[in-house]
């Protein structure tokens, strides 16, 4: 159970909706029906961002187990469910994981998918050390990461990559927009934080809506997506706002993580991918189920 709480297996579905929203991106669902189809890349990519996301936050622990047993003594590490020794030890495996399973996504082992999945790695850990404990670096460094991964997804097709790179900004804008309300989880926020980050939040849905558009991609999907992602993040940051208390700062951030698979299935739609969209938006309950059984933050 304790290895479990460390992964943040709410977060780690997310991760995979990422995935999915790559792959969407990226064209490969439109020839499932075709003798040449294959669900191994897909099947590895996912076995991936496990493994990548897993080990991201099993490391966050072990770098900051001194801290959080001032500050969060209920976390694995400091609650002695499991040694700092263990928990570096999984997280290295999954991180292993994560690598070498994108490197048998191709043919090729230096892939688009293996180089990606590398650099998520490393972001990571450069964040778990470093990263988190600057003001600016922490939410880019983490926002990096979050498009890094979603560019992995469409890495399935390598030519993918070159062509649609730019959509990876648009989580790097939202994860960092988290990342700042993150800052005031425990001792509380500041309003102008709070408000820049909403207005981070505003950018992304505008990019969601300005590439449906380029795209030519049924509105009416897309904007049911859209609303839904509004709905789920606004409300909980509004209520912060209000009253930058840590525990409704810890509530914004939670809408916030849970919603990024509403934002990847908003994604599928506007790259007129609805079908792949609601199989997206079908993660969230389990996500939801699982964030009521382990921390997110």
């Amino acid at each position: 159970m304790g290895f479990l709480r460390l992964m943040r297996l709410a977060n780690i579905i997310t991760a995979v909706s990422d995935i999915l929203a790559g792959i969407a991106i990226s064209g490969y669902f439109l020839s499932v029906d075709q003798p040449s189809f294959s669900w191994a890349p897909v099947i590895l990519l996912i076995l991936s961002t496990v493994g990548l996301y897993g080990g991201g936050v099993v490391w966050n622990d072990v770098f900051d187990a001194e801290l959080d047993a001032k500050e969060r003594p209920e976390r694995p590490i400091p609650g002695g469910l499991i040694t700092k020794t263990r928990a570096a030890l999984f997280g290295a495996v999954l991180l292993a994981v994560g690598i070498v399973s994108a490197a048998f996504v191709h043919d090729y082992i230096l892939s688009g998918s293996f180089l990606i999945a590398t650099g998520i790695a490393a972001g990571a850990l450069l964040y778990d050390k470093w990263g988190k404990h600057h003001a600016w670096l922490g939410p880019l460094n983490m926002g990096i990461c979050r498009g890094l991964n979603l560019l992995l997804g469409i890495s399935i097709i390598p030519a993918a990559i070159q062509r649609y790179w730019y959509i990876c900004i648009v989580p790097i804008v939202y994860i960092a927009a988290i990342t700042m309300i993150s800052r005031g989880e425990v001792h509380g926020g500041k309003k102008n934080t709070l408000y820049a980050a909403g207005f981070l939040y505003g950018l992304v849905l505008t990019g969601i809506l300005i590439v449906s558009f380029v795209n030519q991609s049924p509105g009416l999907y897309v904007l049911v997506f859209a609303g839904l992602l509004a709905a789920l993040i606004f409300p909980p940051l509004r209520k912060a706002i209000r009253e930058p208390e840590a525990a409704h700062i810890g509530k914004a951030v939670k809408s916030g993580v849970i919603a990024l698979i509403v934002m990847n299935a908003a994604w599928a739609a506007a790259f007129g991918m609805p079908y792949t969209a609601i199989v997206i938006l079908l993660l969230l309950p389990l996500s939801l189920f699982l964030a009521n059984l382990f921390a997110v933050t």
